[in-house]
């Protein structure tokens, strides 16, 4: 089977605006979760995000940015940051054939806020001061397509849309097309952008967000007994993928290796997952058996785990339904606790914090367990960080999104150079 490796990572998110200060304020058990600030949340029930602080003109031209959606620009400044990384330039004799070179972006929302804008726009001013330029931003493969524009792809760019899942299944999809033999290269990855009103108002009228406005830091608790609910985040984290055959051609640095994926549906509920757990744990069977990887090979899960009610503990009870008895020897966290929900993109960060976790040997803390539910069965980084054991390890990375889509990635820590 064709190796896939990972040799350029980017990252904006509530933590950071590049993967080093990510990582490390992960380590560390800091929160990006904070107020909202501006008036227009004054009426909201939920009134905190993991939002990002990013200067968008220092990313691209104003005029560049002012045609695309935040989504866009997040995914962007993050598909630059990755293809720098991995040692690749702009320009014409860069050494990549764009034949050999896909995107694949994924986003659960997409262009939502550009959507709202632009309705408001045509209610108070009329038809006429529309931008022409709104489908090309609201459009849900927009991120995919800028992302392909900068970076000259022609092997195909692809958007897929599965909620919570995208960005996990954005990175199988790339994975799959390299072992096919469709490119050499992929930027994969996944981008969100909708801290706005009308979504934290939806969300909430679902009973889906926690509402610990005066304790933004703390509100974010996954298997805690006293969560009550996600908390919506933003960002988007790219990542350049290779066949193991063309980074080695040039002596590119690899971050780990992305074994395998499984993906899954539960056709239980639109909203709900399956209380039994059957689709998540038939993703991350189907991930290891792809992998050729066995559950004792297994040291880390980073978990769905959103911080809410049923959601936390059906996964909980799924991972150890997988891997059996080999969960005993498994470290898993959930670093949502720390950035909120990035939805769409939540997948694509937590594959970077997975990859550095095998890297590093070291897990990331869940922050705010304070009070664990009862009868896990499986084994948290509570609070601070966790070695993993010695030897050569692997890795699972789940996300589960609403319509019952699931997806797991296997990542090890093989063919690491530095």
């Amino acid at each position: 089977m064709t190796e896939v490796v990972i040799t350029g990572f980017g990252v904006i998110s509530p933590l950071g605006n590049d993967a080093a200060t990510t990582w490390s304020r992960m380590l560390t058990g800091a929160s990006g979760v904070r107020r909202i600030e501006g008036d227009w949340v004054s009426e909201l029930p939920v009134q905190i995000a993991g939002s990002v602080d990013v200067d968008i003109n220092g990313i691209m031209p104003r005029v560049e940015a002012r045609r695309m959606d935040r989504v866009s620009q997040l995914a962007v400044g993050a598909g630059v940051q990755a293809w720098s990384d991995a040692g690749f330039g702009f320009d014409a004799d860069n050494g990549i054939e764009p034949e050999r070179l896909a995107v694949s972006v994924g986003t659960g929302i997409g262009g939502l806020v550009t959507t709202l804008e632009a309705w408001d726009t045509q209610r108070e001013k009329g038809t006429r001061r529309v931008s022409p330029f709104t489908v090309p931003m609201l459009m849900a493969n927009a991120p995919a397509a800028q992302v392909g524009l900068r970076v000259g792809a022609k092997a195909g760019v692809h958007a897929p849309v599965s909620a919570c899942a995208s960005s996990n299944e954005a990175i199988a999809l790339g994975v799959n097309m390299l072992r096919l033999g469709e490119a050499d290269t992929a930027v994969v990855g996944g981008s969100e952008a909708v801290i706005h009103a009308m979504p934290i108002a939806a969300f909430a009228q679902m009973q889906a967000l926690s509402r610990r406005n005066d304790e933004p830091q703390k509100a974010s608790r996954p298997w805690d007994k006293s969560r009550d609910g996600f908390v919506i985040g933003e960002g988007a984290t790219m990542m350049v993928i290779e066949t193991l055959e063309h980074a080695k051609s040039r002596g590119a640095k690899i971050y780990g290796t992305i074994a395998g994926s499984g993906i899954s549906a539960d056709s239980h509920d639109l909203v709900q997952p399956d209380p039994s757990g059957a689709g998540q744990i038939s993703a991350m069977v189907k991930a290891l058996r792809h992998s050729g990887v066995t559950p004792s090979d297994i040291a880390h899960v980073n978990a769905h785990g959103t911080s809410t009610l049923q959601g936390d503990v059906t996964e909980a009870h799924s991972v150890r339904s997988a891997l059996g008895s080999a969960t005993d020897q498994v470290v898993v966290t959930s670093t949502k606790s720390m950035t909120g929900h990035l939805l769409g993109a939540a997948g694509a960060l937590e594959t970077f914090a997975t990859v550095m976790a095998l890297r590093e040997r070291i897990a990331p803390p869940t922050i705010n367990l304070e009070d664990p539910e009862d009868g896990l069965e499986i084994t948290i980084a509570a609070n601070v960080k966790q070695p993993l054991r010695d030897g050569d390890l692997a890795a699972l990375n789940n996300s589960f999104g609403f319509g019952g889509h699931n997806v797991t990635l296997v990542l090890t820590n093989a063919n690491v150079t530095d």
